[in-house]
């Protein structure tokens, strides 16, 4: 409150409340007179605030006497080219007899000289009518001497004077200020604009610094409103979207030239290559020489709407410095007829003949009366045709800025129009209002005579659409601003930026687009691992371990492969595990299976041998019937070792165990009852009829049979309580699978092994003690010698099996069977084939009884 009584009492009182306060007293207006460097009376006013210069001398002031005026230097032909297009318009709504017909549209336009100091001060005068003095009471009644402001080009000038106007509801519309902070309505809540926040455009650029993949870049910016807002959204959304900023600077072009030199310094000891600029073309003007001096070239610039399309800093650049440089800009615009009226300037010799005079000679290059002058040049004459020379002001390439002045104007207009409730004459005798015609302006919605639509939004902000201009050098040594893509916020989001990428020229007229990253992206089958105390786009590409994979660019994490699957060596896909099992596809396999049929052949063979020798002695010394069954049982055990290969199944894995438990323990049976035979008929003491029927043919089979009934009664119970089954090995290795199966009872399997073992043991007893019984054939010792191998091969077998790992275990199993059928066929067969096929003269009773050899 206390600023906005400052403000009233430095020019006027236009409210009835605050008037009160000084009732007794006029409202003075402390310091100069600021007078208007254009003005044309009309019926209703437009004030217009353009810096005609872009900067002013710096004096140092002791304070001991009334501070000089600001001394403005520079001049600056693109607001002037603002003031001609603000002055088309108005010339055009005069002509119109559509638009407030009957009514004249007057203007007054100052000069800031780019000073916000300056801007706040005009605003006011624009306001109060520049009187030095006015009573409260007339003041309070008489209205703005404008309706409107038109301006500032700048942010920071139009944040100063939306701050000072907005209390008044002073309609302020600017055609250039960018700062997303001026969309802020509880402070700016009369300003509003003709060109898109920076809002949007910040995001545009983030975007667009995303879609080539730049990840690790550098930030510029102009150290105002513009620049520090802008970069500030720019940076925030960058972030989101995965860039990183490695340093970001601001400047001002009035800082010290060591102050450039710091800047250039980070820029060359940086790694990023390419650079976001949020700068005017002010900043530009010096900025280019400095870094031209440096031989600044290599990096790929990305600008704003500020200078990417501006063709006076692209003839500036005579060093390349900014080739290739890409950014957004508004779109392109065509006005018709104020190409041929902006070349008119004499308009502009409307008040201030000082000002126009500096502008003629700036110009044209030439000077008024040189008579006093000591330096010779051209004479102006004040007939120069501007269509005969060439400079930035006859330059149209800020077409769509002009184009935002235009409809700006016109916004006023259509306003005015509006609230004067014109139709072939407007209502003169309205009191217009500040107030009203806000609230007209925030609502309206025309189209201008190009077709284009022009309405504000709730924030005062248009529809915010670019183009995405590139920087290609010709052949005549220009620079040719080049659309290749467009931004429409106004679209879903994917749908936002469209780039036609093929067309682009980069930095050092290179076609290959810059990269600009802190690391490569991490390749498939790696993940990102964050180096230590740097940013998030610093980082190190570590592989996956065993396991896991990674099939996307820049993975943050390694995916666990499924149980069933195992990384492949480039750890950038599952592929599903070898399966382990013994199978007959395998060599093992195959040589298993051979020596179990070549041992099943050779039990076969033994079998034909005995049968077509049944009558002989030996064969009958030896109980032929328990031989035969002895060799079926063996032929049974090399055949049960074929369970064991091939994938596992429910029924292999039950069958497996228990074929090998029974026929094993029919083998061992018939082995022990030979056993028993042999040494009950030379250890009974009563030989004969008696010993006979003891040990008869009926008796050796019942033994066989409980022997192995007892086993078929295990295996029952094992496979009753809890059977083997199929299972997966996922443990024994990591990458490959393990097809066994599991014994389900261990107790079951033990106890199995554990008989097989304890008739072994009595077998091998047995045997043992009837080794040294008189005999020339005493099958005694050869059952022990069998037994001894029996017992070596599966006690050495525990150990192996339990070490084996997967498929092993299984041919360990395999061998010990094999092995142990073959040591009770060869040891207990072999020689007895021998004698019958090679010494018949053996084969007879006298030799069994060994008479021959007691004579």
């Amino acid at each position: 409150f206390v600023p906005l009584v400052a403000f009233i009492r430095l020019f006027t009182c236009p409210h009835p409340t605050l008037c009160s306060m000084f009732n007794h007293e006029s409202c003075q207006q402390i310091g100069d007179v600021e007078e208007a460097e254009l003005i044309k009376n009309g019926d209703i006013m437009l004030g217009g605030i353009f810096s005609f210069h872009s900067s002013w001398k710096n004096i140092q002031e002791n304070y001991e006497k009334k501070p000089q005026r600001l001394q403005c230097t520079s001049l600056n032909f693109r607001d002037f080219q603002f003031a001609q297009a603000m002055l088309f318009a108005i010339e055009e709504i005069n002509n119109s007899t559509e638009l407030l017909p009957g009514i004249t549209l007057g203007y007054k336009m100052y000069d800031t000289c780019g000073s916000i100091a300056r801007s706040v001060r005009v605003a006011l005068a624009l306001l109060s009518g520049n009187e030095i003095e006015a009573s409260p009471a007339n003041a309070c009644r008489t209205p703005a001497q404008v309706q409107v402001i038109m301006g500032e080009t700048s942010s920071s000038p139009s944040a100063a004077i939306a701050t000072a106007v907005g209390p008044l509801r002073i309609p302020m519309i600017s055609h250039f200020a960018t700062c997303a902070c001026l969309s802020d309505k509880t402070k700016y809540p009369s300003f509003l604009r003709t060109i898109p926040s920076d809002y949007y455009q910040s995001r545009a650029l983030a975007q667009l610094v995303q879609y080539f993949g730049w990840t690790w870049i550098g930030a510029l910016r102009t150290n105002d409103d513009y620049g520090n807002n802008g970069m500030s959204t720019f940076i925030a959304t960058a972030q989101q979207l995965g860039i990183c900023v490695e340093y970001s600077v601001s400047f001002f072009r009035t800082d010290p030239s060591d102050r450039i030199q710091k800047i250039i310094e980070i820029i060359k000891t940086s790694t990023s290559k390419v650079i976001v600029t949020f700068l005017s073309n002010m900043d530009w003007d010096v900025l280019l020489h400095e870094f031209s001096k440096n031989n600044l070239t290599g990096y790929q610039w990305v600008g704003t709407e500020g200078w990417i399309f501006d063709s006076q800093i692209a003839a500036m650049d005579t060093n390349h410095i900014l080739d290739g440089a890409i950014g957004l800009s508004i779109p392109k615009a065509h006005v018709s007829g104020i190409q041929k009226f902006m070349f008119d300037v004499r308009q502009l010799n409307s008040s201030n003949s000082v000002l126009f005079r500096n502008f003629w000679e700036a110009l044209f290059s030439c000077k008024f009366n040189q008579s006093n002058s000591g330096e010779i040049e051209n004479e102006c004459t004040g007939e120069e045709d501007l269509t005969q020379v060439e400079n930035s002001f006859t330059d149209m390439s800020l077409m769509p800025i002009f184009n935002n002045v235009y409809k700006g104007v016109y916004a006023v207009a259509h306003a005015l129009h509006e609230i004067l409730d014109c139709n072939k004459t407007c209502h003169k005798n309205v009191q217009l209002n500040s107030l009203t015609i806000l609230q007209h302006l925030q609502k309206i919605h025309f189209k201008t005579k190009e077709g284009e639509d022009v309405y504000f939004n709730e924030n005062g902000d248009p529809p915010a659409r670019y183009e995405v201009i590139n920087w290609q050098p010709t052949n005549k040594n220009m620079v040719k601003f080049v659309s290749v893509g467009t931004y429409d916020a106004s679209l879903p989001k994917d749908k936002q930026l469209n780039v036609h990428s093929l067309s682009l020229i980069w930095a050092k007229n290179s076609l290959q687009v810059p990269e600009s990253v802190c690391s490569k992206r991490c390749p498939h089958g790696t993940r990102k691992v964050l180096q230590k105390g740097r940013p998030v786009c610093c980082y190190d590409c570590v592989q996956c371990t065993e396991g896991e994979m990674s099939n996307i660019t820049d993975s943050i994490t390694c995916l666990k492969c499924l149980p069933d699957f195992w990384s492949n060596e480039e750890r950038d896909a599952c592929i599903k595990k070898e399966e382990l099992f013994l199978s007959y596809d395998e060599i093992m396999g195959q040589l298993l299976t051979a020596v179990s049929l070549i041992g099943t052949c050779m039990t076969a063979v033994v079998a034909a041998i005995f049968f077509r020798h049944r009558k002989t002695p030996l064969v009958r010394a030896n109980n032929s019937e328990l031989s035969f069954l002895l060799l079926f049982s063996l032929s049974l055990c090399f055949l049960c070792s074929l369970t064991f290969i091939g994938q596992p199944s429910e029924w292999s894995c039950m069958l497996r165990h228990t074929a090998f438990g029974i026929t094993f323990v029919l083998c061992i049976s018939c082995v022990l009852g030979k056993t028993i035979v042999v040494l009950m008929a030379f250890k009974a003491k009563t030989p004969g009829r008696h010993a006979r029927q003891c040990f008869g043919p009926v008796q050796h089979r019942f033994s066989v049979l409980g022997f192995t009934l007892i086993q078929v009664v295990i295996c029952i119970l094992w496979l009753t309580i809890s059977p083997p089954f199929p299972i997966r090995n996922f443990k024994e290795f990591k990458d490959k699978i393990v097809l066994e199966c599991n014994l389900g009872s261990t107790i079951g399997f033990w106890s199995v092994l554990g008989y097989i073992g304890l008739l072994a043991m009595l077998c091998f007893i047995f045997a043992f003690l009837a080794r040294k019984l008189p005999d020339n054939f005493n099958e005694a010792k050869l059952i022990t010698f069998s037994m001894l191998i029996f017992c070596a091969v599966w006690i050495t077998f525990i150990p192996a099996y339990v070490s084996s790992p997967g498929k092993f275990s299984v041919a360990v199993e395999i061998f010990a069977i094999l092995a142990s059928s073959f040591g009770l066929l060869i040891c207990i067969f072999v020689p007895k084939c021998f004698i019958i096929l090679l010494k018949p003269e053996k084969n007879t009773k006298k030799n069994m009884m060994g008479r021959g050899s007691q004579k």
